[in-house]
C-alpha cells in the first residue's frame, strides 16, 4: 500500500527548560570556531552517551563513577543539542540527511545508555530494556508524526530529551544517597530502585498511548472518511 508523506519543516520542542535552554544554546552557536561543524557535534553527543554507559558499568566497582554519568550526560547534551542549533544558526540545514543522521544516532545513544543502565548495580537489565523500550516507543510516535504531518515534536507535557536528562541525573542523586531494599509481596518482590525503573517504564508507555489517541483523533478530523458507496 502506498503512503504519502509530508517533508519535515516544523519543530516543537515545547520544554518546561526551553527558556533557559534556548538562550543557552543561541550563546554557545555565537561561540562555535566555524571549524566545529553539526557532524563533529553529533559525534560529541554519542561520545557522551559512552560515557554515561561506561559510569554505569563502573560503578559495579564504586558508586562515585556515577559522577561520570552525570559528566556524561553534559556531553551528550551538549552535542546532541547544539548539532540541529548550530546547523539552523549558520543556515546550512541539510534536511534529509540532517533527519536521518539525528533520530538513527539518538536511537542508538539512547539504547547504548539504558544498556549501561542495566549493566550497572542499581537497576535490573530486564527493566532498563522496559524503559529503553518506552522510550522508544515515543521516538517512533514523534517520527510517524512527523512524516505524516510534516511536523517534528520532540516534546510531550512539556517533557523531552533534556527534562530526561535531569531526571537521570535527579535518579542518579537517589542511587548515590539512598539503599536499595527488597520490597515483598504476596505476588512480588522487588527491589526499591527496579519499582521505580517499572514505575517510569509505564508512565512512557502511558504516555504513547494517550498521545497517540489524541494524535489520532486530530488526524481523524483533519482527515475525514469519505462516504462512498461500494459497488463490487
Amino acid at each position: 500500500m502506498a503512503t504519502t508523506v509530508k517533508t519535515t519543516d516544523e519543530r516543537v520542542n515545547d520544554i518546561f527548560f526551553g527558556p533557559l535552554e534556548r538562550p543557552a544554546l543561541h550563546w554557545l552557536c555565537a561561540q562555535m570556531p566555524p571549524w566545529v561543524n553539526p557532524d563533529m557535534l553529533t559525534t560529541i553527543g554519542v561520545l557522551g552517551g559512552l560515557i554515561v554507559a561506561l559510569g554505569y558499568w563502573l560503578s559495579n566497582v564504586n558508586r562515585n563513577y556515577l559522577w561520570l554519568v552525570d559528566f556524561g550526560l553534559a556531553v551528550n547534551w551538549f552535542g546532541d543539542s547544539l548539532d540541529g542549533s548550530l546547523a539552523r544558526y549558520r543556515q546550512c540545514e541539510r534536511f534529509q540527511y540532517g533527519y536521518f543522521v539525528d533520530h538513527t544516532v539518538d536511537t542508538l545513544t539512547q539504547t547504548i545508555i539504558c544498556l549501561g543502565l542495566g549493566l550497572s548495580p542499581f537497576i535490573g537489565f530486564n527493566y532498563a530494556l522496559l524503559i529503553l523500550v518506552g522510550y522508544l516507543q515515543l521516538g517512533i510516535l514523534t517520527f510517524v508524526h512527523s512524516l505524516v504531518t510534516g511536523i517534528s515534536k520532540i516534546s510531550y507535557g512539556k517533557i523531552g530529551p533534556t527534562e530526561i536528562r535531569f531526571l537521570i541525573v535527579g535518579a542518579n542523586l537517589v542511587f548515590y544517597c539512598a539503599t536499595n531494599p527488597l520490597l515483598h509481596w504476596s505476588f512480588l518482590t522487588i527491589s526499591l530502585f527496579n519499582l521505580l525503573a517499572l514505575g517510569i517504564a509505564l508512565i512512557f508507555f502511558v504516555y504513547f498511548m494517550v498521545f497517540a489517541f489524541m494524535h489520532a483523533r486530530e488526524l481523524s478530523r483533519q482527515d475525514p472518511r469519505k462516504n462512498k458507496i461500494f459497488v463490487p
